[in-house]
């Protein structure tokens, strides 16, 4: 195992003694009641004009659910959920948007759980690492209750594979391929995934498969299925690394597609064909290419380079040289976009922390597992995602309408009218 995949954990021994942990999990008891206290107060008064005949009103308090502990990451939480009773017979209840009924464990356990075994945790091994992790009383851990939430992950990934997209429309798709170890095979699996950014500038998990190459047929499987799950619409622009079977597939079905090269891949399979000491120097060519703030500036770096490394180092010229035209795709779209569009960076700064970096057979997951686990990581990490810069301005892209250097052209007619009066 790498050093990078190594988890110290704490001595369970200290941690049940540890003061500060008491007063913290104390304080996080306190804070919860009074938040749930706060939902209570205001489902009754959301209530408060409902009467009984008699005048009396017909939601009240009825004491407190049992006390039960929720499993968070400073050990175990007691909480108690307060009741109300409808004396209309209506049946209403009040239900806390925090502490939902059967809740054993905080959104982070949950995400912990995966992450673990990604790293290489056994199933065995999950007591003492969630021992150590959350203190001696963490409970309803054993290897049989992982079995099960690994079964229970496994059917939510199924059905996600199967969810409807029919109101769905993606204006920009990243796509790549992230690659684990698998048990019981020497070859490393291809986890094939697609992020999308909606209409409203949302960015979501669209696809996420197994497969031990990035071949064209795989990659058209994943279309294929998203066009029967309901997807009508091919994206605008399309971004991903120079994998030939990808693009492939694209231009096969979604013929329409803008497609847009990754300038990471880009930078490190130049720099890949050049010395190490000519390295620092060609990155910043590349930069100046890339970052230019229109196509012809880039267009010019692009020369600049060509002439300064060309004779020394036709392979890497050669490997930049292709697909410019792909390579400069973004400046056609709008310019508040740029920073999202140049770069496969929305799917590698996702599995950077979910990539199984273990090399050990023994530590490895069977491909099943692991696209589950990988699926159920990475749909906790979209909650956090964050809206794409300018996506106001996703409509006009959908419309079609025509971008300079990132600037709309009835913007450029615009101002050109208003300066000329």
């Amino acid at each position: 195992m790498n050093d990078d995949t190594v988890l110290n954990f704490t001595n369970p021994a200290t941690e049940a003694t540890d003061p500060l942990t008491d007063i913290l999990r104390n304080g996080a008891r306190q804070l919860l009641a009074q938040a749930i206290e706060a939902e209570v107060q205001a489902h009754l008064h959301d209530h408060k004009d409902d009467r009984l005949p008699d005048g009396r009103a017909a939601i009240v308090r009825n004491g407190y659910l049992p006390e039960r502990p929720i499993q968070t990451g400073i050990g175990d939480v007691a909480v108690q959920v307060p009741k109300v009773r409808d004396r209309a017979g209506g049946g209403r209840k009040f239900t806390s948007s925090l502490i939902p009924p059967f809740l054993r464990r905080s959104a982070s356990i949950n995400e912990l759980l995966p992450a673990l075994y990604l790293k290489g945790i056994s199933t065995g091994d999950f007591g003492e690492a969630l021992e150590a992790l959350l203190g001696k009383d963490a409970g309803g851990l054993s290897s049989s209750t992982i079995s099960r939430l690994k079964r229970v992950w496994e059917e939510e990934y199924k059905a996600w594979q199967t969810r409807d997209l029919s109101h769905k429309r993606y204006v920009y798709i990243w796509a790549d391929g992230v690659y684990f170890h698998v048990r019981s095979n020497d070859a490393r699996a291809c986890m094939l995934v697609m992020i999308g950014v909606t209409e409203l500038g949302r960015k979501e998990l669209i696809a996420v498969q197994p497969g031990y190459s990035e071949a064209s047929e795989a990659w058209r499987d994943i279309i294929r299925s998203l066009k029967n799950q309901g997807l009508s619409h091919a994206p605008e622009l399309v971004i991903a690394d120079g994998a030939p079977g990808f693009w492939s597939a694209v231009k096969a079905e979604w013929p329409a597609a803008r497609h847009q090269r990754c300038w990471v891949h880009k930078t490190a399979n130049v720099l890949a064909k050049l010395p190490k000491k000519i390295q620092g120097p060609a990155k910043s060519y590349l930069h100046q290419i890339w970052q230019a703030d229109t196509k012809s500036h880039a267009l010019q770096a692009y020369g600049e380079m060509e002439a300064v490394f060309g004779d020394k180092y036709p392979g890497a010229m050669t490997c930049l040289a292709k697909d410019k035209t792909e390579m400069l795709a973004f400046y056609d779209f709008p310019a508040r976009h740029w920073h999202h569009i140049r770069t496969t960076n929305a799917i590698e700064s996702v599995f950077a922390t979910v990539r199984l970096r273990s090399n050990k057979v023994k530590n490895c997951v069977s491909e099943a597992t692991l696209s589950a686990m990988v699926f159920k990581l990475a749909l906790s990490a979209e909650k956090r995602w964050m809206k794409i810069r300018g996506f106001d301005q996703l409509k006009n892209v959908i419309q079609g309408v025509n971008f300079v250097d990132g600037i709309a052209q009835d913007e450029i007619q615009t101002d050109s009218v208003r300066y000329a009066t």
